[in-house]
């Protein structure tokens, strides 16, 4: 019986592609096994209504194959895979649809002079299921039935990610493939920091991990504007690789490092004296890698900033901004992106350094 061979085939596909081996193809994988799986299972219908089962050697080995992956499957998402509430409801359903539809089939090809009876049975019994099911939706239960349990407000916990935030952006236009996705592409974070992906993308996009196809971390669906973090403290030092579940194409790389002491700057005493030979920040230019810490320390005993800018061409541009730091205060500032960075002291803007980031 053909039908029998094309549903074996389809669900060992929809298998295949749902418990993630083929995720790479998963969008296709998924429409012509299914695809697949649908019309062998007309054709096994329309071969039972019309011939009645088969009962050869081929069959019952199909029958098999069908039964053990479907089973195996099964058991295996059950007990690893299912995250749902609704799991045994879901199954008893399945199973009080299946076995009277099986229960008349067989009668009806065996005999047929039970199956008016059985079916009108079976057909009043589910009938009046149903009807209890809705009354009992519009019309609970009085409360005196069910024992009250005094609800006791328990402290909520604060789950929110703390640590400086490295953002990540999924562009506009990112499901085209060979297309810019993830910005940046490798992104270089330090341990301890929080991973924020945000979708610019009007299409639906996920941030899911390779490794496991995302066991290690998984945004679920992200609608345009979505924002999803990650917190790397418990994150082993190492690469990790993700995508979108939905566009596999979509690769980018999680690099994470170990935590580096900040570097430091000083603001000497002196500082706000323009004078030939004063240092003013110390060292006044530096060079950093994306990811890491600059650390402004006032030693003087004047008030200064560390502001990003140019004092002679616009002033403030908004990257950073220590605001005043008096006699003693420090300031930190991560730099997540490359380029140079001028910054100046407000107060006295004949203060200038550079932080330069590769």
């Amino acid at each position: 019986m053909p039908g029998m061979g094309l549903t074996a085939i389809g669900l060992a596909g929809v298998t295949i592609s749902y418990s993630g081996i083929a995720h790479t193809f998963i969008d296709g994988m998924h429409a012509l096994t299914g695809l697949t799986m649908f019309i062998g299972l007309i054709f096994l219908a329309a071969g039972i209504l019309d011939g009645g089962v088969s009962t050869s050697n081929r069959a019952k080995a199909t029958t098999l194959v069908i039964l053990s992956i479907a089973l195996g499957f099964g058991m295996f998402a059950l007990g690893t895979m299912n995250t749902s509430n609704y799991t045994v409801t879901l199954a008893g359903l399945l199973m009080a649809i299946a076995f009277p539809a099986i229960l008349i089939a067989y009668l009806a090809m065996k005999h047929s002079t039970l199956t008016k009876p059985i079916g009108s049975i079976v057909g009043i019994a589910a009938a009046t299921g149903i009807i209890m099911w809705l009354a009992f939706g519009f019309v609970s239960p009085d409360t005196y039935m069910i024992p009250q349990q005094i609800g006791v407000e328990e402290p909520t916990e604060d789950i929110t990610p703390a640590g400086p935030i490295f953002a990540i952006q999924i562009l506009e236009d990112s499901t085209v493939e060979g297309n810019p996705d993830y910005s940046p592409d490798i992104a270089v974070v330090t341990q301890g920091y929080v991973v924020e992906w945000t979708n610019e993308d009007p299409i639906a996009h996920t941030v899911t991990s390779l490794e496991g196809f995302g066991e290690l971390f998984d945004s679920s669906m992200m609608n345009e504007g979505d924002v999803f973090t990650l917190d790397t403290t418990n994150l082993e030092i190492g690469e990790y690789e993700y995508t979108c579940s939905f566009h596999p194409w979509m690769i980018a790389t999680l690099v994470i490092e170990e935590s580096k002491e900040p570097v430091r700057v000083t603001i000497p005493e002196g500082a706000a004296i323009p004078e030939d030979g004063q240092i003013f920040y110390d060292p006044e230019i530096i060079d950093i890698s994306v990811g890491m810490t600059v650390l402004w320390e006032n030693v003087d005993n004047t008030m200064h900033t560390a502001t990003s800018g140019d004092p002679n061409g616009g002033g403030t541009d908004g990257v950073f901004d220590s605001d005043i730091l008096s006699a003693g205060d420090m300031y930190e500032f991560t730099f997540t992106d490359v380029g140079s960075y001028d910054y100046y002291c407000i107060l006295h803007p004949w203060m200038v350094g550079t932080v330069n980031v590769e």
